[in-house]
């Protein structure tokens, strides 16, 4: 089977995320897409979040009309389940450990696919083992105008990058399509991109206006019934 991993903070799941979602299940003929919540990001340990009971409540509404969409607690704290809250509370969540524990579960014959944004894919190199990742599994990156093919294959850990002679005739060409590489193979989506941000949802939250726009509606309502995003500031 075809099997995808879909990580983030989801503060709060929006419709940005759901488009890109249905977009990978059609492109690379997805089985199972699993949405993981991440409790602690390597990459906001510093920014105030909703508690991981809130995000992962939001997944699981905002997939649960979807079969092929899962919610997964593979990043949940120690506490949620049944261990020790010191354990694993504050530890960060790197992706790779979790697509490793993750392919615990694969037969042979499954493969993995990991969605991500292509404004996180440029700064793929900075991430923990970059480099075994794209060993792991194939990569669907949802692209936006702006963002060359040369941008996306540049943007690879150094010894997975092509030669700068190789991608210098496709700074002009759009990121689009399939880059296949020896060590890397890279699915572009186009013509998703949709300008929603967590940032906007939760200031539009805190205004007490209309959330259905960026959310899907189980969502708003349970925003408005926690009464979270109340004293959002970014």
């Amino acid at each position: 089977m075809n099997i995808g991993l879909f990580g983030g903070t989801f503060d709060p799941i929006h419709r940005g995320h759901l488009a890109l979602a249905q977009a990978a299940v059609q492109r690379c003929k997805l089985h199972h897409i699993h949405f993981v919540t991440a409790n602690v990001p390597p990459h906001k340990q510093s920014q105030p979040r909703s508690a991981f009971a809130h995000r992962f409540a939001m997944v699981a509404l905002a997939t649960a009309q979807e079969k092929a969409f899962l919610p997964s607690l593979l990043e949940a704290p120690g506490e949620m389940l049944g261990g020790s809250p010191k354990a694993t509370s504050s530890r960060p969540n790197y992706t790779i450990d979790t697509v490793r524990r993750l392919k615990e579960t694969f037969k042979a014959s499954d493969r993995l696919f990991i969605l991500i944004g292509i404004d996180a894919f440029v700064d793929i190199a900075k991430w923990h083992q970059a480099e075994a990742l794209f060993r792991e599994g194939e990569f669907i990156v949802a692209s936006r105008p702006g963002y060359s093919l040369a941008d996306v294959a540049n943007s690879l850990p150094e010894k997975l990058r092509p030669k700068p002679e190789v991608t210098r005739p496709f700074q002009k060409q759009a990121a689009a399509g399939d880059l296949v590489l020896s060590r890397a193979t890279i699915h572009l989506l186009e013509n998703i991109h949709q300008p929603i941000s967590a940032t906007a949802i939760r200031s539009a939250a805190a205004a007490k206006k209309p959330l259905t726009r960026f959310v899907d509606g189980s969502v708003a309502d349970y925003i408005r019934k926690q009464c979270l995003y109340q004293n959002a500031t970014e």
